[in-house]
């Protein structure tokens, strides 16, 4: 398999050498090894707790099965609320042969309910069925704008809009509903109870299509809650759940935080961001369930030490040193690292280290093919960073085409994706790798929003320029005006990463999955600021709520 390597970025631009040590100063880690005390004795889960947690499941499995009229409004509510209590995943079969049966029979049933129509829409469109947005003709009028006598539905507006989250390019009827309902809902919100005010303002702040599937459980277990029409089974067996697998979490947490002790970062290498316990709540939104414990504790070490590297190359090193530094990770050769500084010597075995630990755990699965895929984008991702820190030295300005050919990859998502899907017990062919590293429609899609997404919120907090700062200079335009148009191109990469999710797809549904929760994780970190920087408040408490309190039983 051929892939670009390191050296296609290392000659760029080439600049005069300069001893300068740059300097950013870094809030320390917020949680520091609170997350030891998570012993086994706290984080076993009991017999009983196993034996009640299975009785519940079969329970709602045999209620479900039950439920024969599949196109039936009970069904598509049964099937929300088991997604968006965060359970879905025991019911995976059950919910794609539902879906599939509504999906052909969708064709000929007649509904004036705006609010089951769009329920149905968005169901099947996020389990990948291509239903025509045309089914919400009968609610606009022939100018196509929303008819008046919906304009007071809330609940029909509510679910409208989270069905038009998942429209492609071309779908304007889907464009004109977002932009209407947005605005006619913010408009509603003095006027409605506690409760629906509270679900309208989180849906307008990220809608389900962009909502991590943990975070949207925790709230929406309370929300579940307050419906007089809730089932009480499912409602019980989703906090069984949740402290079930938080108890997992914790645990992985505990061992990591061992790990993160022992490398002594926090004093060793003081001059960078030391966030264990974010970068694990950054894989947890990718693939929380049990059965990705391995791939959880590989992949939080793999980001943890690339935003080191990050901090390495845009805060710390000199020119120098980097020039050194890339050479030697390109040739990947621990007996090099004695021509090191102190400072790289110490990061560079911790990364080395890593990736043996990688590899000897996926040699156990037959996967230890996948770890030169992982290890070359951990080289192309330092090349990248070498690239931005001779822009940096240099003071020079790219291009915005030049920029973004080196921030798709130093944004780290494709890096991430590659060993992602390097670590999970799925078995990912040579021509899958090869289908990810061509940067398909989706992947580029989501590097685009995690990219863009990064610089507008880092800009006016981070000294290094970025996409907004280019774009003002390429095109002559004002903050506002690059801002504006940097968002629309977010706008734009989120209509291309949903049709890519629709069928028929080009890749199978592990490898999808993880390029989308990828760029959900984006959208929780990077919305107003950056909240994995500054972690001491925004992310302090998602993190507690996900990782710390249990939900009351």
């Amino acid at each position: 398999m051929e892939t670009p390597t390191i050296s296609a970025f290392i000659s760029t631009n080439d600049v005069v050498s300069q001893d300068v040590r740059r300097s950013v100063i870094y809030h320390p880690s917020v949680w520091g090894d609170y997350f030891l005390a998570y012993t086994s004795d706290l984080t076993e889960i009991s017999v009983a707790e196993q034996q009640e947690h299975e009785r519940q499941k079969e329970e709602i499995r045999k209620n479900f099965l039950q439920q024969t009229q599949d196109d039936s409004t009970l069904k598509l509510e049964l099937i929300d609320s088991i997604q968006r209590l965060g359970v879905g995943y025991h019911f995976e079969k059950e919910i794609h042969n539902s879906l599939q049966y509504i999906y052909e029979y969708y064709g000929t049933k007649n509904n004036d309910d705006l609010r089951v129509v769009a329920l149905r829409f968005r169901l099947l469109r996020q389990h990948g069925f291509h239903v025509p947005c045309d089914v919400f003709s009968k609610f606009v009028d022939d100018e196509g704008n929303i008819k008046d006598s919906i304009i007071n539905d809330v609940e029909g507006m509510l679910n409208l809009y989270e069905a038009s989250n998942f429209g492609v390019k071309g779908e304007e009827i889907l464009d004109k509903a977002l932009e209407f309902c947005s605005s006619r809902l913010e408009s509603l919100i003095q006027g409605m109870d506690n409760s629906l005010s509270r679900r309208v303002k989180d849906a307008l702040k990220i809608p389900i299509s962009k909502t991590l599937t943990r975070l949207g459980a925790r709230k929406f277990i309370y929300v579940y809650k307050e419906d007089e029409s809730h089932n009480e089974m499912i409602l019980n067996f989703a906090k069984l759940d949740f402290n079930i697998v938080q108890k997992i979490h914790q645990k992985e947490l505990s061992h990591l935080t061992r790990w993160w002790k022992e490398l002594d970062f926090a004093n060793k290498l003081s001059f960078a961001r030391d966030r264990l316990v974010e970068c694990y709540f950054w894989i947890v939104g990718v693939y929380f369930e049990p059965s990705y414990g391995i791939a959880r504790k590989l992949l939080t070490k793999v980001i943890y030490l690339a935003s080191y590297l990050d901090d390495i190359y845009d805060v710390y090193g000199t020119l120098d040193e980097l020039t050194l530094f890339t050479s030697i990770i390109e040739r990947w050769d621990i007996n090099a690292m004695d021509q090191l500084p102190p400072y790289m010597r110490i990061y560079y075995k911790a990364l080395f280290d890593v990736y043996v630990e990688m590899e000897d755990e996926m040699g156990k699965i037959g996967k230890s093919y996948a770890i030169e895929f992982a290890k070359e984008q951990m080289k192309m991702l330092a090349g990248a960073y070498f690239v931005e820190a001779k822009w940096s030295f240099s003071k020079y300005k790219p291009t915005m085409e030049e920029y973004m050919k080196v921030a798709l990859v130093s944004s780290g998502y494709m890096m991430m994706t590659i060993n992602a899907l390097t670590v999970i017990e799925a078995s990912i062919t040579n021509e899958e790798f090869d289908w990810v590293f061509s940067e398909p429609p989706m992947l580029r899609a989501s590097l685009i929003i995690t990219r863009l997404m990064d610089d507008l919120a880092g800009y006016g907090f981070e000294e290094k320029h970025s996409a907004v700062h280019y774009y003002m200079n390429q095109k002559g335009v004002s903050e506002a005006e690059a801002f504006t148009d940097l968002r629309k191109q977010v706008k734009n990469a989120w209509k291309d990463l949903n049709k890519e999710w629709l069928e028929p797809r080009s890749a199978s549904n592990p490898i999808l999955t993880c390029v989308v929760n990828f760029t959900r994780v984006i959208v929780v970190l990077y919305m107003d600021e950056d909240t994995y920087g500054n972690s001491k408040t925004h992310t302090k408490h998602l993190i507690h709520s996900l990782l710390v309190e249990p939900v009351a039983i």
